[in-house]
């Protein structure tokens, strides 16, 4: 069901349901204010009959008065005397009494009818007591009540298709801005991510903001993967190439010395290879990384756990790794996000410091924030190298060790998914490189 059929379902259902009850309230009290208004005409017929009694009733015989009126038909009245002698009566009322001697309104059946009747007394000439009964048969004052209830209630039945057909016009007119903005959307090409740009309602523009950020956040990830994958492909054409070209040089080669060299080349070919591609699969999750709920972590476990893992290489190139010592640093993260951002830092300052120098690895709180410094001895970076470095695949141009260009880009990407903040410098004394990052403290 559209959302145009269910507005006219629940408003014209609203619109009958509240069209019933004022009808049922509108008959109820009619019907009550007609009741009272017929018994107060009654009332005023029995009081002018008393009023205008005299002496000439008394001798009169039993006479009926004509019908003057097609409406006189509805009043029936009837004067008798005390000794039960009936003067005077309406050519409509019956010749048995329409009611007792006691005054005031009654209900009775005569003949299959029934009347509602008003009884009063008077005093005649020669000190007679009349009684005076005035009365209306009750199925002529129901239909007089239906007629006067159905002329009030006719318009109605006829306002109600216009006002359905009013309602349609106005639930119509009132969404055309959800039209217009269905056909927009409908419309585009599904390279076409730009900001939708129409004057809608203000109930409606959250929903447009909203589409507009989508389409943002998509339009960038897709520059993402496409950017990515363009990398990728540059990056590994490289590593490939050399591979082949090794694995040709083993196959041509004379001597076994040199088939050897060509196939430990080609393997080293491999190795790098597969780092890039490992580098580059985590990338891609960071990229697409969906939220997840953070875990209590400590930074100094952390590190000491990666400074273990990694010792047996740091030892093998000469560089020293070192864990400051301190109290537990607590931070809501993912562990295994944490881990990978440290092993690359860490892998980063074995590959790049040199032989016979020192990293160390700090980790403490600082003005309600956590921060994780990671610090070398080595050669460092120049100030222009440093703005470059966390750029996907950029390497310095004086680079001698392997790597991809990636690791300090996994490193930024962690770092914004735990929303802290990444600090890359030179050293205290001028030499090597201090990386700080800097996380907030949430509990």
């Amino acid at each position: 069901m559209s959302l145009k059929q269910r507005l006219l379902l629940l408003v014209l259902s609203t619109v009958c349901l509240v069209w019933l009850a004022a009808a049922v309230f509108t008959y109820w009290d009619a019907k009550q204010e007609l009741e009272q208004v017929l018994d107060a005409h009654l009332a005023q017929a029995s009081t002018l009959l008393v009023a205008q009694s005299t002496e000439e009733l008394d001798d009169l015989e039993e006479e009926k008065a004509p019908l003057l009126h097609k409406y006189s038909r509805r009043v029936a009245f009837q004067i008798w005397e005390a000794s039960d002698k009936l003067l005077f009566h309406s050519g409509n009322s019956p010749t048995t009494p329409l009611a007792g001697s006691k005054t005031g309104f009654s209900d009775i059946r005569i003949a299959g009818q029934d009347w509602r009747v008003f009884t009063s007394q008077a005093q005649g000439e020669h000190d007679h007591q009349l009684i005076i009964h005035v009365a209306e048969r009750k199925d002529v004052r129901e239909q007089l009540a239906n007629s006067i209830i159905a002329n009030l209630l006719t318009p109605l039945w006829f306002t109600l298709p216009l006002l359905a057909i009013l309602l349609w016009w106005a639930v119509a007119t009132s969404l055309k801005p959800l039209v217009k903005l269905t056909q927009a959307v409908a419309q585009r090409k599904p390279d076409n991510l730009s900001a939708i740009a129409l004057q809608t309602p203000v109930e409606v523009q959250p929903l447009v903001e909203r589409l507009n950020q989508l389409f943002s956040r998509t339009k960038a990830l897709i520059e993402n993967e496409r950017r990515f994958t363009a990398d990728a492909a540059h990056e590994l054409r490289t590593p490939i190439a050399g591979i082949q070209a090794q694995v040709q040089v083993a196959q041509a080669a004379l001597s076994a010395e040199n088939r050897e060299h060509a196939l430990t080349q080609a393997l080293q070919g491999c190795q790098r290879a597969s780092h890039l591609i490992a580098q580059l699969l985590t990338l891609a999750r960071l990229e697409s990384n969906a939220s997840t709920s953070f875990l209590s972590c400590d930074l100094q476990e952390l590190a000491k756990q990666q400074i273990s893992e990694l010792a047996p290489s740091a030892l093998e190139q000469g560089v020293q790794l070192e864990l400051a010592e301190g109290e537990p640093v607590h931070i809501q993260g993912l562990a295994t996000l944490l881990e990978v951002l440290l092993r690359n830092l860490l892998d980063n300052a074995i590959r790049y410091t040199g032989a016979n120098t020192e990293v160390v690895v700090t980790a403490s709180s600082i003005d309600q924030q956590a921060c994780l410094t990671i610090c070398d001895t080595g050669p460092g970076l120049a100030p222009e190298e440093i703005a470059k470095i966390t750029e996907r695949f950029y390497r310095p141009a004086d680079t001698t060790g392997t790597g991809s260009g990636l690791g300090l880009s996994i490193v930024k990407r962690i770092v914004e998914l735990h929303a802290g903040s990444l600090q890359i410098k030179q050293g205290a004394t001028g030499r090597g490189l201090c990386v700080s990052i800097y996380f907030p403290t949430r509990t």
